[in-house]
């Protein structure tokens, strides 16, 4: 007989605060099965909460904590030196709400290490480590087979209590896309 499962949320904010993640191989990211239960980290975006695998988080860090040379450009904010590593920070919250973002001490980096690159992704705010299995994740209601090609990266909705959390696939949401032609190539 199988241990019950809930979705568990563990309260970590002040351990996020400069978290190392050690060094070391990393099981590879794929299909979590029903069963499954896998570290979560729940972020805030535009007011809405979202969730990436754990396993992709190399380091979190506050903003103004990151030391950053180039700060040009709208969503890609600037380069910045973390652990050696040279890398490009992207404002999700350029690219994910209407209003300009304001910098508060709760604005965090989440330094992700994605199947392609490391790179700095600048959220509203980390809010804590979420325990979930893959039947915690649930498909994105009415949404329409064109649209669901376009969003690949949104895994599903998990809710824990009385939260909601978007699922994303990190590695496909920063993947940089090539524009498909077809459509202008029919009419040339």
């Amino acid at each position: 007989m199988q241990p019950d499962h809930t979705p568990a949320t563990i309260n970590a904010r002040e351990a996020l605060q400069v978290l190392q993640v050690p060094d070391g191989p990393k099981p590879a990211a794929g299909p979590q099965g029903d069963a499954e239960v896998r570290q979560y980290l729940a972020f805030r975006l535009g007011g809405l909460e979202y969730a990436l695998d754990y396993r992709n988080v190399q380091e979190l860090r506050p903003l103004q904590a990151l030391e950053r040379f180039a700060a040009d450009g709208e969503i890609i904010s600037g380069v910045a030196v973390s652990r050696g590593i040279i890398m490009p920070i992207v404002d999700m919250r350029i690219a994910f709400t209407p209003r300009p973002p304001v910098q508060d001490p709760r604005t965090d980096v989440i330094i992700l290490k994605l199947t392609s690159c490391v790179m700095g992704m600048v959220t509203d705010g980390v809010t804590d480590l979420v325990m979930l299995a893959g039947r915690d994740i649930r498909p994105i209601p009415n949404l329409d087979a064109e649209v669901a090609m376009n969003v690949d990266y949104l895994m599903g909705l998990a809710e824990t209590g009385t939260r909601r959390l978007i699922v994303v696939d990190i590695d496909k949401l920063m993947a940089i896309r090539r524009v498909r032609h077809d459509k202008f190539d029919a009419a040339a």
